[in-house]
């Protein structure tokens, strides 16, 4: 079976946001990889992090129709919903790894999903949460990513 690997909101940005430069061009070639493989995974809280942004918050917002279009598009992933079990493990992640809510609930998901990795830059890349491998695919390039600040917003 293929390692499945769970893909935090900021990474989803990155591959569409034409204005973030090299974190654009490596999110883009990460993303499009996990395609081709078919081994994506994200959640409803990624989905509705990603319109937000998209729509909103990028220095060239994308319509709403287009936002919709792409999401439309990972719904062909593996898309982990939200429960309500969910968010007591999240709670007791916040706790355990002292983690803000949201990135618990990130990590409560990636968990469910039985994955082996999640890319993010919100977490500290290489430690090891719930068993899971934090992947920050921009740290070996952070110095040549300092002038491009992070986008996503929770």
């Amino acid at each position: 079976m293929k390692d499945r690997v769970f893909v935090d909101t900021n990474i989803l940005i990155y591959a569409h946001d034409l204005e973030a430069g090299l974190k654009h061009d490596l999110a883009a070639s990460i993303l499009e990889d996990i395609w081709e493989l078919e081994t994506g995974v994200i959640s409803t809280q990624v989905l509705q992090e990603f319109y937000v942004n998209v729509t909103r918050k990028i220095p060239r917002p994308l319509l709403p129709p287009q936002a919709r279009g792409i999401i439309k598009n990972y719904l062909s992933w593996q898309v982990e919903l939200n429960s309500p079990d969910s968010v007591l493990l999240a709670s007791e992640i916040e706790e355990r790894y002292l983690l803000s809510f949201w990135d618990s609930l990130i990590v409560a998901s990636a968990h469910k999903a039985q994955v082996d990795r999640i890319l993010t830059e919100d977490l500290a890349h290489g430690q090891i949460i719930e068993g899971i491998v934090i992947d920050n695919p921009f740290f070996t390039n952070s110095a040549t990513n300092s002038d491009n600040p992070p986008t996503a917003t929770k």
